[in-house]
């Protein structure tokens, strides 16, 4: 019988994101991420590299699904709001991938390179050229530059699953409310964006 490489590819890097959102990279475990997977640990080295490496193509394999499932640009930027709701939306489908983000924040030192960091930063270009095109539009209002704008989708969007504590504080009607979040975000964006519709 042949080996199934994307399958077990794939196995690895599912096993390895529950992991490495759990744990953390310096407290991730290869053996744990392959008991997981259910392949031998050596597969994990041989197809991904060591821990470090690891980290970085499951963080990188994550912002990409995370592109991939909430685009944005002119058009959508044209209402931020929803946008802002519909990665709120991916966060709450996904909540391991904010934990992934803080992960990384904690474990690398201010002005350390970042796992694709290039390919990153011109990914969010793409998004602040989007959200500069619907400002000159007379979509968004241009009082803010579109990288703070942008900026302050992500945190708004992910700090909801980052800190639940202080939703609980301060919003203690919306704490069992997701739809109640969701739509807090799209308010809080529409207003900052200028649209508040």
């Amino acid at each position: 019988m042949a080996w199934d490489t994307e399958r077990t590819r794939r196995l690895i890097l599912d096993a390895a994101v529950g992991e490495f959102a759990a744990h953390g990279p310096e407290a991730a475990r290869m053996d744990r991420i392959a008991a997981t997977a259910g392949v031998n640990k050596e597969r994990i080295y041989s197809y991904f590299g060591n821990k470090r490496q690891m980290f970085a193509i499951v963080l990188t394999t994550e912002l990409e699904r995370l592109a991939e499932a909430v685009p944005l640009d002119e058009r959508v930027a044209a209402d931020l709001g929803e946008y802002a709701g519909r990665v709120f939306d991916y966060h709450r489908e996904h909540p391991h991938f904010v934990r992934l983000l803080h992960w990384e924040g904690l474990h690398t030192a201010d002005g350390e390179p970042v796992a694709a960091e290039a390919e990153r930063t011109a990914h969010y270009a793409g998004k602040i050229a989007a959200l500069a095109k619907a400002q000159e539009s007379g979509h968004l209002d241009a009082r803010l530059a579109p990288q703070e704008l942008l900026y302050a989708v992500i945190v708004l969007a992910g700090w909801w699953f980052a800190t639940p504590q202080l939703r609980r504080m301060l919003m203690p009607g919306l704490d069992d409310d997701p739809d109640g979040q969701r739509a807090a975000i799209v308010r809080l964006v529409r207003t900052l964006a200028g649209t508040g519709r």
